[in-house]
């Protein structure tokens, strides 16, 4: 055994008492979430959703690694991501322009997602203003249902505008998405064939985001509500040049009809990627309000009637898009814990306990 003087073996000693008590409060922060892995290394990874058997997940990746130039959609499974760092998942979206917002369809065998690739086969680029945070609302968006081999077998949306961020109810038989077809960012919603698409919001702002219920009958997204004069103009200018400026959203609930609209959060600055709790009682989301310089999303849980909020992640300054798998046992997320100091945002599961 080494002699080591007393002051430095004291020094060590309290260093790994130091290290054991962060863990246990890191552990004790974020309590809900147990076993947590790593699915992806690298690049931008993000709205990652569960297949109706749990097994695998659809995603956005820019993964330069991949020779990506912008997103794409890809069917991952879980098993190999886990045991595998090296894993690619295998492309379903054609590799021509832009892709966001993927989802399974009730069949498991196809995969719902937007792309831009009929209007160019180049990515479309967000205009920078500066001072501002957008996210482009491309016009050449539409909603596509793909096979896992990546063969296109049907366009939902042919209307000018703006169809992404769609959705498919548990029950089978709804899609829920956002469009720009009647002038503003409103929720519509479509049979699972795309047939009777009818819009469901109608208040000036980003209505977008949307969830069903585990039970198919409320919906759950983020919407931008401006009030002042000076932010209607805004909002309306940035949104005719095709972009949006993300900073201040709450999280609603409607009826899938569009009725008993509920505002759920009051908490300020950006609340979004809302999903609901398998209890149906409860909605995740990402949320920076407790942030002083903006950039520190968090994951949180609030009841339905806008009380009990709580943080649920509390590891690095972003984390969202959380989804709950089809048995409640398991929550996907993205988040840029772990990335060495780059700017990846990966995938992680994690087992769920309440």
């Amino acid at each position: 055994m080494l002699d080591l003087p007393l002051r430095p073996m004291r020094m060590i000693a309290n260093s790994l008492l130091f290290l054991v008590l962060f863990t246990q409060t890191l552990n004790a922060q974020e309590k809900h979430l147990k076993n947590i892995r790593q699915l992806t290394f690298g690049g931008d990874n993000a709205e990652a959703y569960f297949s109706p058997d749990g097994k695998n997940l659809s995603f956005q990746s820019n993964n330069k690694n991949w020779g990506l130039e912008c997103d794409q959609i890809f069917d991952l499974n879980i098993e190999k991501a886990a045991k595998d760092s090296t894993y690619i998942p295998p492309r379903i979206s054609n590799g021509l322009g832009r892709t966001t917002c993927s989802y399974y369809m009730p069949n498991g065998k196809d995969i719902l997602f937007a792309s831009t690739f009929k209007g160019s086969h180049v990515c479309p680029q967000t205009e920078i203003i500066k001072g501002k945070y957008l996210w482009g609302v491309f016009g050449d968006f539409d909603i596509y249902i793909a096979n896992k081999k990546g063969k296109i077998k049907k366009q939902l949306t042919q209307v000018s505008g703006y169809d992404a961020e769609a959705t498919v109810s548990p029950k089978g038989d709804k899609i829920v998405f956002t469009s720009t077809r009647s002038g503003d960012l409103e929720l519509w919603t479509m049979n699972i064939d795309g047939t009777n698409q009818q819009q469901i919001t109608n208040q000036l702002g980003y209505d977008g985001g949307a969830f069903f219920s585990p039970d198919g009958q409320k919906i759950v997204y983020r919407a931008s509500r401006p009030t002042t004069e000076a932010e209607i103009a805004d909002y309306k200018n940035l949104l005719a040049r095709g972009l949006v400026a993300p900073t201040n959203m709450e999280i609603y609930t409607c009826n899938v009809d569009g009725s008993d609209v509920k505002k759920i959060t009051n908490l300020g600055k950006a609340n979004w990627a809302p999903f609901f709790h398998p209890s149906g009682k409860k909605i995740i989301f990402s949320s920076n309000h407790g942030s002083e310089k903006g950039f520190n999303f968090q994951l949180y849980s609030i009841n339905t009637d806008g009380t009990g909020l709580e943080q649920i992640t509390s590891e690095s300054n972003f984390n969202a898009f959380p989804m709950f798998s089809p048995d409640g046992k398991k929550l996907i997320f993205s988040s840029n814990r772990n990335n060495h100091g780059t700017r990846d945002t990966n995938l992680f599961i994690a087992d769920w306990e309440d």
